[in-house]
């Protein structure tokens, strides 16, 4: 029976890139309430709520605050999922991921 061997040439220093980062702009409307973006920002930002309750205000005074900076693939995830849950609750609730360079 013939017997292999695999000799692997590996880098000594391998590069690894970080991640793309992003920061999750959510923005201020007329109609959603409050409270929804305060619960919105506590499960599916982690944000606690007295962060939550801080953030919206400043959504609410300033017409859009940072939800969180993720890496681009979470920070993506996490604005669907906003979107998701303002459609489902039937709130116009926006957000967008903003590359961060």
């Amino acid at each position: 029976m013939p017997e292999f061997s695999t000799k692997l040439d590996i880098d000594s220093q391998l590069l690894l890139e970080t991640p793309k980062m992003v920061r999750v702009i959510l923005l201020n409307d007329n109609y959603t309430e409050m409270e929804f973006v305060v619960e919105i920002l506590q499960n599916i930002y982690s944000k606690s709520r007295d962060e939550a309750i801080a953030i919206t205000l400043e959504i609410h005074k300033n017409g859009k605050a940072i939800g969180g900076i993720y890496p681009y693939d979470i920070g993506e995830v996490k604005v669907q999922e906003t979107i998701k849950a303002a459609k489902e609750a039937q709130f116009p609730l926006k957000a967008y991921a903003e590359s961060i360079e």
